[in-house]
């Protein structure tokens, strides 16, 4: 693993509180992991227009 990945792991620990359990370190460490690959996702262009998904669920106007 790169040593980036263990900084941001350590930082993200650091920055919890004191009362923290281990759902919450999971529940944080999902979240930032889906927000990277959404992220990733969009700067290369691997997207769907929210036109395309409304009409898809029939919610277009």
């Amino acid at each position: 693993m790169p040593a980036v990945f263990k900084q941001e792991a350590h930082k993200l620990v650091d920055e919890m509180p004191e009362s923290a359990t281990w759902d919450d370190l999971i529940y944080r460490a999902v979240v930032r992991r889906e927000i990277e690959a959404g992220l990733a996702d969009s700067r290369a262009n691997r997207v769907t227009p929210v036109d395309d998904v409304l009409r898809e669920f029939g919610l277009a106007s």
